[in-house]
């Protein structure tokens, strides 16, 4: 397993496979290796813990770490048992996550966008078509528990506001979709939008 798992992350992710029973030589294989550490080095920590008390944990995942040199890694940890309950290996696996940091940096700058525009967008790249204003007006409408015809004038004049702000007038024939809807002139839609 170690070895698969480290060949499937070449340069990335170390997986390091630990015999609990001689803690002194817990390393029994290491694949990918970036710790710089050897088959026959000691248990980690987590092993010794694991070793001291068969209640911790069995998996211990995504808690950061560091490799000797001082670049970030990402690990987890995972004991195994025996048939009585005790710790006998571990299998971790240590994630550079210093390779992956430049590329993080540059996704977090290219999705980044203006703080100034970020509560209130200035587009909408949606279609406004027809089927789209319909089922809008009769969403806004619904909100009211109501139809479009049924509105009170306040709650027309509201919709056409909050339609006009969010660019539906610039579609054509917008004005008289939603004049049918509501079941007013177009004369009357374009006198509520101001």
């Amino acid at each position: 397993m170690a070895v698969a798992l480290g060949r499937m992350f070449p340069g990335l992710c170390e997986v390091v496979l630990h015999d609990l029973r001689d803690p002194r030589h817990a390393i029994r294989a290491i694949e990918n290796n970036l710790s710089g550490r050897r088959v026959g080095d000691s248990a980690t920590e987590l092993g010794l813990a694991r070793i001291a008390d068969p209640e911790y944990p069995s998996v211990i995942q995504n808690y950061p770490n560091r490799f000797p040199d001082g670049r970030p890694a990402k690990s987890t940890s995972i004991g195994i048992k025996n048939e009585a309950g005790e710790y006998i290996a571990a299998l971790c696996l240590n994630l550079d996550v210093s390779v992956l940091s430049p590329v993080t940096l540059a996704l977090s700058n290219l999705v980044a966008t203006d703080t100034e525009h970020r509560e209130q967008p200035l587009e909408n790249l949606r279609d406004r078509t027809t089927r789209e204003l319909r089922r809008t007006v009769e969403e806004l409408a619904a909100e009211r528990a109501a139809t479009p015809r049924s509105l009170s004038r306040q709650d027309k004049k509201a919709l056409v506001r909050r339609l006009h702000r969010d660019g539906y007038f610039d579609s054509r024939d917008a004005a008289q979709t939603i004049a049918d809807l509501l079941g007013v002139s177009r004369a009357t839609v374009y006198n509520y939008s101001k």
